[in-house]
């Protein structure tokens, strides 16, 4: 509730009593209501033809950002021109073309930064700006950072990191899209792929709802999912990835982990060693 509010309803009163009175003197009293509203409607133009939101647009809650004039809803009376107007329903007849909304615009996203942490899974950030902050309730500014599971193979002093045995970790393949060339422009050995079948996984793969995660939700007990093997992940000198399973038997239960969620985990069994992955995109995944 708006506290002017009573002020509208009063201005309103007066109005059509002095409108009644001019009728009266007129010797239209006697029209049938429809030509009444026609001349209250000509009468209200008329007297309060400077209303309206011309010069009025006003950000937030302000309450002095007001006039009398026909309100959105066709009713007569006090109206408003500030963000607000528009969730209370007072705003003034002609608020969406005087101010119009303007989103919220950003920038671009910057490039991905570099994983937190080398040598272990982590996370890679990607940022963006606002340039021009949203108007007469335009849409909200989006998510300004986004986050990604990555693993980085070389500390900072540019060492390779030591092998480290245990849970396969695991991406969606949308992150394999880099890997075509290395840093001097030369193709990347594409790899292999494992299929395997999976069988536990905890609930929490089923709640990640950020952008770069819900690649999780799409895990289910039972099903086959095919995960490359490629360079950098891939070791030079094995020619596999940590805990690909390579050389597991078949009946033998695998660990792996989601990086980017490290409770999104489970287990899966060796289904076959493929030359290259054919499961459908959802179930496409890449070792890192």
């Amino acid at each position: 509730m708006r506290p002017v509010a009573l002020t509208s309803r009063g201005t309103e009163d007066s109005n059509r009593d002095f409108l009644e009175f001019f009728l009266e003197m007129m010797g239209l009293l006697s029209l049938d209501r429809s030509a009444l509203l026609v001349v209250a409607t000509l009468f209200g133009m008329y007297q309060f033809a400077e209303g309206g939101c011309s010069g009025r647009c006003c950000e937030g809650t302000d309450f002095t950002c007001a006039t009398t004039d026909w309100r959105m809803d066709r009713v007569y009376g006090m109206c408003y021109c500030d963000e607000k107007c528009l969730k209370t329903k007072d705003c003034c007849f002609d608020y969406p073309t005087e101010c119009p909304a303007q989103p919220c615009v950003v920038s671009e996203w910057s490039h991905w930064s570099g994983c937190a942490q080398p040598c272990q899974p982590s996370f890679r950030v990607r940022r963006r700006s606002v340039e021009k902050l949203p108007q007469n309730s335009g849409q909200a500014c989006p998510r300004l950072e986004e986050q990604a599971g990555c693993m980085e193979y070389q500390d900072h002093q540019g060492q390779f990191c030591a092998s480290v045995q245990g849970a396969a970790f695991i991406t969606t393949m949308e992150y394999s899209k880099g890997r075509t060339h290395d840093l001097y422009g030369a193709p990347v050995d594409a790899g292999f792929c494992m299929e395997f079948k999976m069988e536990s996984l905890t609930a929490q793969c089923m709640v990640e709802n950020r952008p770069y995660t819900r690649w999780m939700q799409y895990l289910r007990e039972g099903y086959t999912v095919c995960v490359a093997c490629q360079p950098p992940a891939m070791n030079n000198h094995s020619r596999s990835c940590q805990g690909d399973g390579n050389l597991a038997e078949r009946d033998e239960l695998l660990h792996w982990q989601a990086v980017g969620s490290p409770r999104c985990r489970g287990t899966w069994r060796k289904v076959q060693r493929l030359q290259h992955c054919s499961c459908p995109h959802v179930h496409s995944l890449i070792f890192i």
